[in-house]
C-alpha cells in the first residue's frame, strides 16, 4: 500500500512547479479558513478593486496616469455609493420594517384559510394534525422574530466596527488601484523558485475573477432594475425591497432564484389573492428570470469556463459551507480553479511491473 502511494505521489508530483502550486494553495486555503473573519475588510476591498480596475485601465489608455485615473474612478464610485445610501437604503429599510409589521396579519390570514381546509376536504386533511402543524409554525415564527430582533440589537453594537470598515475599505481600494503593479512585484518576491505554474494559474484566474465580478455586478443591476419596473408597473407592495432581494439573488446560481421567488409570491398572494393580477405578476417575474438565465448570463459570462449546473450547485454548497457568503460569491471561480488544477495534473503513466 505504501509503495503504491509512493508511486502515485512521484507520478503526480514529480514536477516541482506542481508541488509548489499545491502547497501554496493549501496554505492559502488554511489562511482564509482560519482568519477569514479578520480579513473580511481585505476581501471587500479586493473585490471592489477588481471591479474598478477595468475603468481605471480604460482611462489609462487615454494617456491618463494611473494615480489620476484612480482618483477619478474612486470619486465616481464614492458618489454612487453615497447616492445609494441616501436614495435606496432608507427605502429598503422602511419597506423591510413595514413588511415585518404586516407579517402577523399575513400569518393570521393564512391560518384562517388553512384551518378551513379540513371542512372542504375532510377525507384528505385531519383537523387536529393541521392545528398542531399551525401551532408549531406559529411558535417557529415567533422564535425567528425574537432572533431577528436580538440580531438587530447586536448589529447596532457593531456600528463602530462598520464605521471603521467604511474608512479602511476605501483607503485600501485606493492603494490597491494606484499601486497595483508595485504590490504585485512585492508579492512575487515571496514566491518559491519554482513558481511557473503559479504564474500561469494566477494570470488565468485573475482575468476570470475580474470578468466574473464585473459580470455579476452588471447582472445584479440589470435584474434588480427590470424587476423593480415590473413590480412598480403592477403596483406590488414592497417593490424596492423585493427588487433588491431579486437582484442579489443572482449571487447564488439556481438556488437564489428559487428561494427569492417565495417572498415575491407570498406578498403578491396576500395583496391580490388568486386573481388575474397575481397571475400577471408571476408571469412577468418569470419572464425576467427566463431572460436573465437565457440572455443576460450567456452574454456576460460567454468567456467563462463551461461548468455543468450540477458542478456549480455542488461548488455553492461546498464553498458556501466553508466560507459563507464569500464562498457562495466565488463558487464559480473556485470551481473553475479546481478544474484548472485537475487539468494541470500530468497524465497517468502506465508503470511496468
Amino acid at each position: 500500500m505504501l509503495q503504491e502511494l509512493t508511486i502515485w505521489y512521484k507520478s503526480r508530483f514529480s514536477d516541482p512547479h506542481l508541488g509548489v502550486l499545491f502547497v501554496s494553495l493549501l496554505g492559502l486555503f488554511f489562511t482564509i479558513y482560519f482568519f477569514g473573519g479578520i480579513l473580511t475588510p481585505l476581501f471587500v476591498a479586493l473585490v471592489l478593486s477588481y471591479l474598478l480596475d477595468w475603468p481605471v485601465m480604460h482611462l489609462m489608455r487615454l494617456k491618463i496616469s494611473r494615480g489620476l485615473a484612480t482618483l477619478i474612478v474612486m470619486s465616481g464610485f464614492m458618489s454612487i455609493m453615497i447616492f445609494m445610501f441616501i436614495a435606496v437604503v432608507p427605502t429598503v429599510i422602511k419597506q423591510g420594517i413595514s413588511l415585518l409589521h404586516d407579517l402577523p396579519a399575513m400569518f393570521n390570514q393564512s391560518q384562517i384559510f388553512v384551518l378551513t381546509l379540513p371542512s372542504r376536504y375532510p377525507d384528505l386533511i385531519d383537523a387536529n394534525t393541521l392545528a398542531g402543524l399551525m401551532e408549531n409554525l406559529r411558535n417557529y415564527v415567533l422564535e425567528s422574530g425574537g432572533f431577528l430582533l436580538s440580531h438587530s440589537f447586536s448589529s447596532l453594537l457593531n456600528l463602530a466596527a462598520l464605521i471603521i470598515y467604511a474608512i479602511l475599505v476605501p483607503l485600501m481600494m485606493v492603494f490597491m488601484l494606484k499601486d497595483k503593479n508595485i504590490l504585485i512585484k512585492q508579492m512575487l518576491r515571496f514566491l518559491p523558485t519554482h513558481h511557473k505554474l503559479i504564474d500561469q494559474v494566477s494570470r488565468e484566474m485573475n482575468m476570470q475573477i475580474m470578468n466574473y465580478i464585473r459580470g455579476k455586478v452588471i447582472e445584479i443591476i440589470i435584474v434588480g432594475f427590470f424587476t423593480y419596473l415590473v413590480f412598480l408597473f403592477l403596483d406590488l407592495r414592497y417593490s424596492v425591497l423585493l427588487a433588491v432581494l431579486v437582484g442579489f439573488s443572482v449571487l447564488i446560481p439556481y438556488i437564489g432564484a428559487v428561494v427569492v421567488t417565495v417572498p415575491v409570491a407570498v406578498v403578491a398572494l396576500f395583496q391580490w389573492g388568486l386573481t388575474p393580477e397575481f397571475a400577471y405578476l408571476m408571469l412577468a417575474y418569470g419572464i425576467v428570470q427566463a431572460l436573465d438565465g437565457n440572455l443576460v448570463v450567456p452574454i456576460l459570462f460567454a468567456d467563462a469556463v463551461n461548468l455543468h449546473p450540477v458542478m456549480i450547485i455542488i461548488a455553492v454548497l461546498i464553498f458556501g459551507g466553508l466560507w459563507g457568503f464569500w464562498g457562495v460569491f466565488f463558487a464559480i471561480p473556485l470551481a473553475t480553479l479546481v478544474k484548472a488544477l485537475l487539468n494541470a495534473f500530468p497524465e497517468k503513466k502506465l508503470i511496468e511491473s
